[in-house]
């Protein structure tokens, strides 16, 4: 294993990274967009059908991604776009197969998350979708999907960040073709141009209701371009914060070494990056050989977040468990794109007190976390755009998660 010790060695292995990552998003997308944007308009039309977003996985990293696209498409953060049905099925309640064939309508789209190992669970699962009439996606090979979304790399932090700016991509940009009434085989619906306070979103976005090549092309333009772009967000992202990922990883390290634990939480979609991250420390990846480290996913129990949220508030459902769980050196890891929200905010103020470290991944300037420096180690994302900014953090955090081993 190679030990790396100073800001400098972390730096070069930054940039490592992010070559990395370059070179493999940039061969990836440069491939996928022309088959990115006909699958947004694939998905438009089922949505347009009174379809509905049907995601499925069962590893503990596939469950993250499968909340993830859920909680954007049915609470989208893009001003004025509209709420898409989708749910997340990750066969607690029985075989995923069996969940999903008791949920599936035929104008559903199914969306695969795993690896094909997990086939023995996924394949019978599609197949299930296929034969319902579904629109099938797998972002994996070999699950028997309809549309196969395969990064091509090993990596599975790099995997993982690809698939998650595909399914934001997907997200943000089927929502052109609603815009582009005429376009959209079986709709019901006729609507206007809307794009409103999003039309910054997308620079080539015009009123085209038949040239459904020519809206093709600009949205496989607008994929290209959001791919560049969190990608000079994750340069700026781990080369600012070069400090803070050098120290906050022996900090953390530390506490682990001497019997602590990791908590981890967010709010949304930073909640579902909160699961990835725990599964990353409870459950390693397979190539890595680091030993599994103890970690509790302060988002996971449902019966107490809305047990604390009804009876004292939402600002409380974090803070409350951090009384119950947190000790003198155990580590928070909290999430944030804005750097603001209350909940956040409280439990970082508990955690202080009861002798804790905290480190914080927020966006946009760091808000009151960094202006007020509520975590001992602040990682900050400078962008407004939700989307690249969660992309960017999840580069972080596995950076953060490999550093803890190596320093």
């Amino acid at each position: 294993m190679t030990v790396v010790g100073s800001a400098t060695a972390v730096r070069e292995l930054l940039e490592r990274r992010l070559e990395q990552r370059g070179e493999v998003s940039g061969e990836f997308f440069a491939a996928e967009a022309d088959r990115i944007a006909r699958l947004c308009h694939r998905m438009a039309e089922r949505f347009a059908r009174d379809g509905r977003l049907i995601a499925i996985g069962v590893s503990p990293a596939a469950r993250s991604d499968v909340r993830h696209i859920a909680v954007e498409f049915v609470h989208p953060v893009i001003v004025g776009k509209r709420a898409l049905p989708a749910l997340g099925l990750t066969g607690e309640s029985g075989r995923i197969a069996t969940e999903l064939e008791l949920a599936l309508a035929p104008e559903d789209i199914v969306v695969a998350f795993g690896e094909p190992a997990d086939g023995a669970d996924l394949v019978p699962a599609v197949a299930t979708a296929r034969s319902h009439g579904c629109l099938t996606v797998a972002f994996a090979a070999g699950l028997g999907a309809e549309w196969t979304v395969d990064p091509p790399t090993e990596d599975p932090f790099v995997r993982q960040e690809l698939v998650e700016t595909v399914y934001h991509v997907l997200w943000e940009l089927v929502h052109v073709f609603f815009e582009h009434r005429g376009l959209l085989e079986g709709r019901t619906e006729t609507r206007s141009h809307d794009a409103g306070a999003s039309s910054f979103l997308y620079p080539f976005l015009a009123e085209r209701e038949h040239d459904l090549d020519a809206v093709l092309a600009d949205v496989r333009d607008s994929a290209l371009m959001k791919a560049e772009e969190v990608q000079n967000l994750r340069t700026a992202t781990l080369l600012e914060n070069t400090a803070a990922l050098t120290h906050a990883p022996a900090a953390i390290s530390e506490g682990l070494r001497a019997g602590g634990r990791l908590l981890a939480l967010g709010n949304g979609g930073s909640a579902t990056d909160a699961m990835d991250l725990v599964a990353d420390f409870v459950s390693p990846p397979a190539p890595s050989g680091w030993p599994p480290r103890p970690a509790i996913d302060l988002v996971a129990d449902t019966a107490i977040i809305t047990a604390i949220a009804n009876d004292i508030g939402t600002e409380a459902i974090f803070a409350r468990q951090v009384i119950a769980y947190g000790r003198p050196g155990d580590v928070l890891l909290a999430l944030s794109t804005s750097g603001n929200s209350l909940s956040v905010l409280d439990a970082l103020g508990e955690a202080r007190r009861r002798g804790m470290v905290t480190v914080a991944l927020v966006g946009y300037d760091g808000g009151r976390v960094a202006t007020e420096q509520m975590a001992d180690h602040i990682i900050v994302t400078a962008s407004q755009h939700i989307p690249r900014i969660q992309e960017a953090q999840a580069t972080a955090y596995h950076v953060l998660r490999e550093l803890v081993e190596l320093v």
